[in-house]
């Protein structure tokens, strides 16, 4: 089962660039999206049906075109979780949740605190709010894979360059703190698993010709309970996929 997940930074701009002809190409049995920038009535469904997926939106309906993620599957789930029931995070639409017979997948679009410090307190305050939320969570899903943009690089082998970023939002020490963790509490970073190389990237900035250069920051997971462990396969960046400043990251599992 390849399972993927995808910052789009707008699901309308993916589409005018490809985005299906890659899908049916890549062909997921499912897809997490985020930042899709659009209200679920913006959108021609029938579309994604026709490509073979039940499809899951979960919209910003404090503020449209901003944030979003969404949920493809060619399995119906047996049930879709909206939000994770705290309104502050809910109205900016970041959690979408798909409970199958042998697992759950929780998709994910984490605050980034890059335009200051306002929003940086909000980020701080959802990782302490989300590490909260799964915890509880475990005790009923214990089959959990997590993915999505997380806004976070763990270790220096996740940026281009750590010493010059080592005061940015997305690399700094409390953000990298609180990774670790959270993975601590049962959680394997499934890219990381298998692979253990540098200058692996899944966020570029559009500026200075980042992506060109491969100027780039690892920010984009699939996290996997410890007891999914013997059901992992393999898991990929998917670096050649160019619809968005993300490329997908791509799960395999049994």
């Amino acid at each position: 089962m390849k399972i993927v997940s995808y910052n789009v930074n707008g699901i309308r701009a993916a589409i005018s660039k490809g985005f299906f002809q890659w899908l049916a190409e890549e062909n997921p049995d499912m897809v997490c999206l985020q930042e899709t920038k659009a209200q679920v009535n913006q959108l021609d469904l029938t579309a994604f049906k026709k490509a073979g997926y039940y499809s899951f939106w979960m919209d910003a309906s404090s503020r449209k075109g901003y944030s979003g993620v969404s949920i493809l599957s060619k399995t119906e789930p047996m049930h879709i979780e909206y939000g994770c029931g705290i309104n502050r995070y809910d109205c900016e639409g970041r959690i979408i949740r798909a409970d199958f017979e042998n697992f759950s997948l929780l998709n994910v679009y984490m605050p980034s605190g890059t335009t200051g410090e306002l929003r940086q307190d909000f980020k701080m305050q959802w990782l302490s709010d989300f590490s909260v939320y799964i915890q509880q969570l475990l005790i009923d899903f214990p089959q959990l894979i997590i993915c999505g943009d997380f806004n976070i690089c763990h270790q220096p082998i996740d940026i281009h360059d750590p010493v010059r970023n080592k005061n940015s939002s997305g690399f700094l020490p409390e953000e990298r703190e609180w990774m670790s963790q959270f993975l601590s509490i049962g959680f394997i970073d499934t890219f990381r698993y298998f692979n253990q190389t540098s200058q692996q990237y899944s966020w570029w900035s559009y500026r200075a010709r980042a992506r060109e250069k491969n100027l780039g920051w690892r920010i984009d997971y699939h996290l996997a309970t410890n007891s999914m462990r013997d059901q992992i396969v393999d898991a990929r960046i998917l670096n050649y996929v160019k619809h968005s400043d993300h490329c997908p990251v791509l799960l395999e599992i049994r």
